[in-house]
């Protein structure tokens, strides 16, 4: 062959033409296979239902955040939109897989920390609840920590002036730890706490005095009643015969009980048999001896008890 044959010169062209196109060929399959694969794991093929969560403020969220459960994605937002009201509404998309997970009781949050991303949550506490339904409409709670800062500096703020005011020199709290050094260096003194809660010494002497004063008196008047000779031996006594009096004075009582009795059976024996009237007035003038004798008895029982019971009021003595 001849090197100088157009035809020979021109196959190692064609074959290298063939090769790139092979090659570009291979690189768009590679490159479509990529974007498919992207595509499937983005679940940009899979079923989804739409979840719309509403809040006043959508600074941090942005199109392709995820939702997470459990530090899990479920969910990815779709667009971010401007309501009529000036809500902003985010338009997530959920796998019908994982949207099991979501419940009509279901909590969603905006989380928006110092250092990192935001992330929306959601929390699920009772999963016995019904399913959310598609296109269901919640509200986004938000917590920013960010926005906590302001106030935790004014709440700091307030509390050291507080420690201020309250550790000052002519704070309240400064003047009670004072009194209280005061009332310590007093009970260091000659009679204890007496000398810290009345002032001084001489208040304290006072006080002991008035005590060892009382006690003296107490004791003289415990031997006066309790000991030998005194108000108690005399009123035992007086019980003890008064006792005696009451016990004779039931005695005689007893004996006047049984001359009654002996009266009734001779007025009824004088009822029953009217003929002895001789012999009946005869029972009844002893028997009136008897009850007259009785009567003086019991009088002079009345005045002994009168005499030696020093509590009675009522003397009056009722005969049956």
């Amino acid at each position: 062959m001849n090197p100088t044959d157009p035809a020979s010169s021109t196959e190692p062209v064609a074959r290298l033409e063939r090769k790139a196109g092979l090659l570009l060929a291979l690189l768009a399959v590679l490159i479509l296979g990529f974007v498919l694969y992207v595509m499937t794991a983005r679940g940009v093929f899979e079923t989804t239902q739409t979840v719309v969560l509403t809040t006043d403020d959508s600074e941090g969220v942005r199109v392709g955040m995820d939702l997470t459960f459990s530090g899990f994605a479920i969910g990815r937002v779709r667009r971010i939109e401007l309501a009529d009201s000036g809500a902003v509404r985010i338009i997530v998309d959920v796998p019908v897989k994982d949207a099991r997970w979501l419940r009509t009781s279901s909590i969603f949050t905006l989380e928006r920390g110092m250092v990192g991303d935001t992330r929306i949550k959601a929390f699920s506490g009772i999963l016995t609840d019904p399913p959310l339904p598609a296109n269901a409409e919640r509200g986004l709670l938000r917590g920013d920590t960010a926005a906590e800062i302001p106030r935790l500096v004014a709440s700091a703020r307030a509390l050291l002036e507080n420690l201020e005011n309250m550790t000052g020199v002519d704070s309240n709290l400064n003047a009670s730890l004072n009194q209280i050094k005061s009332t310590t260096e007093r009970m260091n003194g000659r009679y204890g706490v007496l000398t810290g809660v009345l002032g001084n010494d001489d208040n304290a002497k006072k006080v002991m005095q008035a005590l060892e004063r009382t006690n003296a008196l107490l004791a003289k008047a415990d031997q006066r009643v309790f000991g030998s000779g005194g108000v108690m031996d005399g009123t035992q006594a007086t019980l003890t015969s008064s006792k005696a009096a009451l016990d004779e004075l039931k005695t005689v009582l007893n004996d006047s009980r049984n001359t009654l009795k002996n009266v009734d059976a001779v007025l009824a024996e004088a009822q029953a048999v009217g003929a002895n009237v001789k012999v009946a007035s005869t029972d009844l003038g002893v028997l009136r001896a008897e009850v007259d004798a009785s009567l003086r008895k019991i009088n002079q029982l009345t005045d002994e008890i009168n005499r030696k019971w020093p509590f009675a009021r009522d003397t009056e003595i009722k005969l049956p």
